[in-house]
């Protein structure tokens, strides 16, 4: 019905036996261009392409089509959590993509923000690619009010798996750590640096203090 109103609109007419237009009641100075008349070379092209029937057969592919483009921000949000640069596990990558998740999920509504006479904010950026200026809406600032309650949730499921919370971390015995610092002087006794640390007039170490 709306794709049909298009030919009864531009010729100013707003209601018609089967429906109507959905906009406001128009002024006479809301139109600056002539209405196209009725029965004209120009309103029958139009009519022509509205009316088509092969157009009409296909006309719900085209209304229900979406676009990427919110998929492709929130794949972009991803990097912000699991950036390619970095590897991960399987695991650690499942968790990083969660929580891009939630904090996607928890502020992409955000309302437009404000300055102090109530009007919108924008910024400018630059695109390479078409090599031009343009703007954005900035939003309100990130509220993460969820992630206590997230800690809490994740401390609480931690108690109640029967392992607790390990004391102390235990490294793999493979676990580079394990060599300490790798110097490739051999260190000398302890007293002896004590020595030659006093020696050398810096007083006593700030441990002994």
């Amino acid at each position: 019905m709306k794709w049909h109103a298009v030919i009864h609109h531009v010729r100013n007419q707003h209601t018609w036996a089967t429906g109507s237009c959905e906009h406001e009641p128009l002024g006479d100075d809301t139109q600056e261009k002539p209405w196209i008349k009725q029965g004209s070379a120009a309103h029958q092209a139009l009519v022509a392409i509205v009316l088509n029937k092969r157009w009409l057969k296909n006309v719900r592919k085209f209304i229900n089509f979406r676009t990427t483009s919110d998929l492709e921000n929130f794949q972009n949000h991803i990097l912000v959590y699991a950036g390619k640069r970095f590897s991960y596990t399987p695991a650690v990558y499942r968790t990083r993509t969660l929580l891009a998740a939630i904090d996607y999920s928890c502020h992409n509504g955000r309302a437009p923000a404000r300055n102090q006479d109530g009007h919108k904010i924008y910024r400018r950026y630059y695109n390479k690619k078409s090599k031009s200026w343009s703007v954005y809406t900035v939003k309100e600032k990130k509220d993460y009010s969820y992630i206590p309650d997230l800690q809490r949730g994740i401390l609480r499921k931690r108690l109640q798996s029967g392992g607790g919370l390990p004391k102390k971390q235990t490294l793999r015995p493979d676990d580079p750590r394990n060599l300490g610092v790798l110097a490739s002087v051999q260190p000398p006794p302890t007293a002896e640096l004590v020595r030659t640390h006093v020696k050398r007039g810096e007083g006593v170490p700030q441990s002994e203090r």
